[in-house]
């Protein structure tokens, strides 16, 4: 199993664990099944330039199966016990669930699968780990409180790679379905601009055939949203955060926009840990690969660059609160 930065063996304070629950058995509770359509990076737009560097040039998946029956209603049955430790991400969300996994160890066990993690990394075509920062594992979406509200807007998310899985039935869900714009995120900003939202004959609202189907998404590339509801009842949804395993690609996290939604003291020791991973591997290479140079300024670059995803964190930590990135 490909992994970043090890699951903490201790409770950040205030996170104690739901108890009384099944142990994850991959035999029982799992059924893989491959996507049949794969969207590419370019099917939506994206310039080779643009997607050079990023973890993958795959867009997103077509819905595939991820759970079997059971697995699909001890799911459901976790994110309705979780329900209770619901808050508001910033502006996009009204209730959702961070650090899940420090609470449930169904879901934590769930969302570091290394049989899921083998699946994704197939799908992705790159090698994969679970993300190095825990409160992107099992994150989980609620229904609003009113129809008024939208689910979530219109946005491309704060990590790489994520999958989405229906945990509801959507079946018995009246709206609220899952939607991703086919267009790039520069298009999408162009929209907001003008006060619009992407056009609807751009939209792509994927069938997810029963809960426990999944998307794999690009999700810092990807602009999508989880869109109205028409009735209100419950709708739950869970995203699981990946991260490649190469650390010489582009980081492509916005852990800014965390200090919005996560308790400070949980959030900075990830964060933190997630830099230095990054930090780490860029500095491995670095000793594996420099050769004796006269080109002293190229030296110089390539070590800041080992060293830029920890300067970003410190300066992103230092400057605090800045405005959340959406397009509404």
């Amino acid at each position: 199993m490909s992994i970043s930065v090890p699951f903490p063996r201790t409770q950040p304070p205030g996170f104690e664990l739901i108890g009384d629950e099944p142990v994850f058995d991959p035999e029982r509770h799992l059924q893989l099944e491959e996507p049949n359509e794969i969207i590419m990076l370019a099917d939506l737009g994206y310039t080779r330039a643009e997607i050079e560097g990023t973890a993958t040039p795959v867009a997103c998946s077509s819905p595939f199966r991820m759970l079997s029956n059971e697995g699909a209603e001890v799911m459901l049955e976790t994110a309705r016990r979780l329900r209770v430790f619901a808050t508001p991400a910033g502006e996009r969300i009204e209730r959702v669930v961070r650090g899940g996994c420090y609470r449930s160890t169904w879901l934590r066990d769930l969302a570091l699968s290394p049989d899921v993690t083998a699946h994704m990394s197939k799908i992705y075509g790159i090698d994969v780990a679970p993300h190095a920062m825990p409160l992107h594992l099992g994150h989980l979406n609620f229904e609003p409180s009113s129809i008024e509200k939208s689910i979530d807007k219109w946005h491309h998310d704060t990590l790489p790679l994520d999958y989405v899985m229906a945990v509801t039935d959507p079946a018995e869900v009246a709206g609220g379905r899952f939607e991703y714009f086919l267009g790039t995120k520069d298009e999408a900003a162009a929209f907001a601009a003008r006060g619009e939202t992407p056009p609807v004959d751009r939209r792509v609202a994927p069938e997810f055939a029963g809960p426990g189907y999944t998307i794999a998404l690009h999700g810092n590339m990807v602009v999508h949203r989880a869109g109205e509801m028409f009735e209100l009842c419950e709708r739950i949804s869970m995203v699981n955060g990946y991260v490649a395993t190469d650390t010489t690609i582009d980081g492509q996290s916005r852990s800014r926009d965390l200090l919005h939604v996560d308790p400070p003291e949980v959030l900075f020791a990830e964060w933190a840990k997630f830099a230095a991973w990054r930090s780490q591997g860029r500095l491995a290479t670095l000793v594996d690969s420099l050769d004796f140079t006269r080109d002293t300024d190229a030296v110089i670059r390539q070590l800041e660059h080992a060293i830029d995803d920890v300067q970003q964190a410190v300066v992103e930590m230092r400057n605090g609160l800045q405005p959340l990135e959406h397009y509404e």
